[in-house]
């Protein structure tokens, strides 16, 4: 493309609009069997075989990995075109492996005037030469060379096939770095699902059996691990601990410090004589194995089988919801600070109690903080709701309930953990719903 002789710059958008080479026009005798040539033995695809209006054949073919056409135009005898068929067309055929080509293309009965043969040359780079490197060159700019050979279509038309060793270097740079890629992400895809499967055993397999609690737990990690946690703990005789937890961050790292939070806490239950002082063993170790500003929400409940009775320490995390057999909400509210920031940490011990029927929520922000399309939150409100609607189901129907809520609230990708207990005393009457 010739340049703009005044010097002036182009016209807005015009240096970064679209353009490129459409094609290439190659004279032959016979449409037929040109095509036959291209097609069958060079490997080209078909681009276009139709008829104008004119009553003209259009023919237009080009090579596998390329975007010019070569264009085949079959001339008046006599005319000044026809007089073209068999010349050297000057088109530069470009490909990684030149002796490939050669030995395959030959086999087919391709006509070679040459072999492949190699040649450098070796130059001195202009002094005001730009500092971008050019296309087709790279570190060893002041050698360049090509091996290449010619070859004639079915009419004489003459073509060179050519491999620059720079396109060469590129061509094989570009797969490998594809290649380690593709491994690349085939590992950590590979690790990924490992981690998936690890972090799913990390929550509990099986639940303590009680003779005054329905209770179920579940967690959707937001990527394929997350930092939700919950859990179920044997305590001692007729105790069991419910346990919900959220750490900082999402995804791999937060599942590492999920497991630490986890081990920490399955680690000191043995030895806890209240839970006060398990709580503050958790702490201490979390602080320990923990980077530096790592911290975790937390609601550990100690629930006794055989009264009801509810111990509980809320480490910074949202309130437990108790909705009573009556209707009514109590909201078990933050007891201390979160796990993990301060190593010199108390807390206290709130106490409540299931009676009969009474329900209790347990969950992350995951499920109030799911928003719609407008940006609002579902929000405590719509899970008490649902709690009161649907609280008579068992708690793993309610669960499955509860999660079918929250995504048809938020539809799109899910963003955050999204984890839920609840947790029923059996009893015999009815429940209450009010509005």
């Amino acid at each position: 493309m010739a340049g703009d002789s005044s010097g002036s710059a182009p016209a807005s958008g015009v240096a970064e609009s679209f353009l490129s080479i459409h094609a290439v026009r190659i004279f032959v005798h016979d449409l037929d069997r040109s095509l036959h040539f291209y097609l069958d033995q060079l490997g080209f695809r078909l681009v276009i075989d139709t008829r104008l209006q004119s009553g003209e054949r259009w023919v237009a073919v080009s090579p596998p990995d390329g975007d010019t056409i070569l264009t085949l135009v079959a001339p008046r005898p006599k005319s000044v075109e026809h007089k073209l068929i068999g010349r050297a067309t000057q088109v530069v055929l470009i490909t990684a492996d030149v002796m490939g080509r050669f030995h395959d293309w030959s086999r087919k009965g391709v006509r070679f005037l040459t072999s492949p043969r190699l040649r450098r040359i070796k130059y001195e780079p202009a002094p005001a030469a730009p500092t971008k490197t050019p296309r087709l060159l790279g570190e060893e700019a002041p050698v360049w060379g090509s091996v290449s050979a010619r070859f004639r279509d079915v009419d004489g038309n003459t073509f060179s096939l050519v491999s620059f060793d720079e396109v060469t270097h590129a061509v094989e740079a570009g797969r490998r770095a594809l290649a380690e890629r593709l491994e690349a992400e085939r590992r950590a895809a590979h690790e990924l699902t490992i981690a998936r499967q690890v972090q799913a055993r990390l929550f509990p397999q099986s639940r303590p059996a009680l003779g005054s609690l329905d209770y179920a737990g579940v967690c959707f990690p937001a990527h394929a691990v997350g930092g939700d946690y919950y859990d179920f703990l044997t305590l001692g005789p007729d105790r069991l601990g419910l346990v919900i937890g959220d750490v900082m961050g999402k995804g791999m790292a937060a599942a590492l410090l999920m497991a630490n939070l986890q081990a920490n806490l399955r680690s000191q239950v043995a030895f806890a004589v209240d839970t006060g002082r398990l709580l503050q063993s958790v702490n201490h170790l979390f602080c320990e194995n923990s980077p530096e500003g790592a911290f975790a929400s937390l609601f550990f409940a100690d629930y006794h089988d055989a009264t009801g009775a509810l111990r509980y320490v809320n480490c910074g995390h949202l309130c437990a919801l108790v909705l009573r057999r009556d209707g009514t909400l109590d909201r078990l509210a933050a007891t201390s600070t979160v796990l993990g920031l301060f190593r010199q940490w108390e807390c206290s011990v709130g106490e409540s109690r299931l009676d009969p029927d009474d329900l209790l929520a347990l969950y992350t922000d995951g499920v109030t903080e799911a928003f719609d399309d407008a940006g609002e939150e579902f929000g405590e409100e719509r899970l008490v709701d649902a709690l009161r609607r649907h609280g008579d189901r068992t708690p793993e129907a309610l669960l499955t309930f509860l999660v079918d809520e929250v995504r048809s609230f938020s539809p799109h990708e899910q963003h955050d953990d999204l984890t839920l207990i609840v947790a029923r005393r059996r009893g015999g009457g009815a429940r209450v719903a009010t509005a």
